[in-house]
């Protein structure tokens, strides 16, 4: 069997199925309140969670390097740490695949904080600092990284950027959230299918099985794949 076969045999044919990517947008669905002004960080090229967000409400991106990406209704290019924006510009904030990167967490979600209205939220997705996929991609170095990323997800785009991990357990997100006088309303740990599995079938079955018992048993629960979060600015 193939890989993709074993994928559509094991998951997207099942009808309990749910993306992972669907599940952080229904995070956002079930809180957010129509035409909020949303501000996507790390925004990225034209992607699916750029497109559903445009659905909700005027979309700014931003990035540190110049990109194209049509859901946006404004784009500003960044430093990686200071918002462009004046205080109090948004509704939302959201983040998808980024905390992994970010170089100063503490000043991440004091913008976020400073940019946010009273009563506002901050949705992310982020890798889990316990799950087996990002302690391996800690101890490799950046170089033997970028080799093996893409080839292990089957696909092709850009070579990951660099990663810190500083936002990245339950522990260091409310911690960051105290300082910045944030509140996390839910932070909840998710594993979907293997997504590292789809070089070769031999490493589809020992990862469907670690999902299987993540999923399983609540214990596991902090070793599961990615943190769907939402954090709340104080009214």
């Amino acid at each position: 069997m193939t890989s993709a076969s074993l994928y559509e045999r094991f998951y997207f044919s099942r009808p309990e199925y749910i993306s992972g990517t669907v599940r952080f947008h229904n995070l956002i669905r079930e809180s957010c309140r129509i035409e909020s002004d949303i501000l996507e960080i790390g925004c990225g090229p034209s992607n699916e969670t750029s497109r559903f967000l445009a659905t909700i409400g005027p979309l700014t991106g931003i990035d540190i390097e110049r990109i194209e990406n049509e859901a946006l209704f404004c784009f500003e290019k960044f430093d990686g740490y200071t918002f462009p924006f004046a205080a109090q510009s948004f509704d939302m904030c959201v983040s998808n695949y980024v905390l992994e990167h970010v170089a100063d967490a503490e000043m991440h979600f004091q913008e976020v904080a400073r940019v946010l209205r009273p009563g506002g939220f901050y949705f992310f997705r982020t890798p889990n600092l316990w799950h087996y996929v990002t302690l391996g991609a800690r101890l490799l170095p950046h170089s033997l990284h970028l080799k093996l990323a893409n080839r292990l997800r089957g696909i092709s785009g850009h070579d990951p950027y660099p990663t810190h991990y500083l936002a990245n357990s339950r522990n260091a997100l409310n911690r960051l959230c105290s300082q910045a006088r944030l509140n996390p309303l839910r932070l909840e740990m998710v594993e979907a299918e293997p997504s590292y599995g789809r070089a070769h079938p031999l490493l589809f079955y020992p990862m469907m099985g670690y999902e299987r018992v993540v999923n399983r048993f609540h214990w596991a629960e902090r070793f599961r794949a990615n943190i769907l979060g939402i954090i709340a600015s104080r009214k």
